[in-house]
């Protein structure tokens, strides 16, 4: 089922890119930017209330030649994502439900660059709270305003299996029992669509400022959840960012 849901995943987004594309070859330089701030946003999926925690981050991929050319075409990089746990006793309204801890996620993405524009999918494994499948498929665009400012504007789908959906939004028998929830048994597929506004200010050559503001929205099995408090998920990072380079 696994394997089956990732290929779909992946294989969606190929058929979405032209089909003339072709992979990246002939890498010598990758750069990324590496960084941690704060977030302002929900304590977990569904709640109608927002609050202060940590943010890292590892985005804006660029791979090129070593005269500063980037590369066009396909490329296939890891993919990571961390989701932090749910304390049932931080949230009233969660009472009786299963803690869930923190959750690491490892996979692959497939990229798209053309021009200013990245198509992508992305599918991972997760290794703690949950040990479901997830991914996304989406688009982003940059937009260079200065030699100082950049911004991207994103637009995306989420995507979990029915591990994942079983997890965050599913409510058990015994969980209902305990917490007044009537149960609850989500199916896989896409839980979430998000667009973003993303702006990456240069302080110095490698270091900059780095803001995101998004706005989400469950859908589907998982937006009827009952856990869900509020299907629209806001959220705000902010942040210092580190450019690193790699030759090869």
């Amino acid at each position: 089922m696994r394997c089956l849901f990732a290929i779909a995943l992946l294989s969606t987004s190929a058929l979405a890119m032209p089909a003339h594309a072709q992979w990246i070859n002939n890498i010598s330089e990758a750069s990324f930017d590496v960084g941690a701030g704060i977030s302002y946003g929900p304590g977990y999926f569904g709640d109608d209330d927002v609050e202060l925690g940590p943010w890292g981050t590892m985005r804006n991929l660029t791979l090129g030649t070593e005269d500063g050319e980037e590369k066009q075409g396909f490329a296939l990089i890891p993919s990571f994502g961390y989701i932090g746990d749910r304390k049932a006793d931080d949230h009233e309204e969660l009472r009786g439900l299963d803690d869930i801890d923190w959750t690491g996620e490892v996979g692959l993405r497939v990229n798209y660059v053309a021009g200013d524009s990245t198509s992508y999918a992305a599918a991972r494994v997760g290794i703690g709270g949950h040990d479901g499948l997830v991914g996304e498929i989406g688009t982003k665009y940059r937009f260079i305003i200065n030699d100082k400012l950049t911004l991207w504007t994103t637009a995306e789908l989420q995507l979990g299996d029915d591990s994942f959906t079983d997890t965050y939004f599913g409510v058990t028998e015994d969980e209902s029992v305990a917490s007044g929830l009537r149960s609850y048994d989500p199916s896989g597929g896409i839980y979430a669509a998000n667009v973003a506004l993303e702006a990456r200010y240069s302080l110095t050559p490698k270091t900059s400022i780095l803001g995101k503001i998004t706005y989400g929205r469950l859908l589907y099995d998982a937006g009827d959840s009952p856990v869900v408090q509020d299907r629209n998920q806001p959220e705000i990072n902010l942040g210092i960012a580190r450019r690193l380079n790699f030759r090869f």
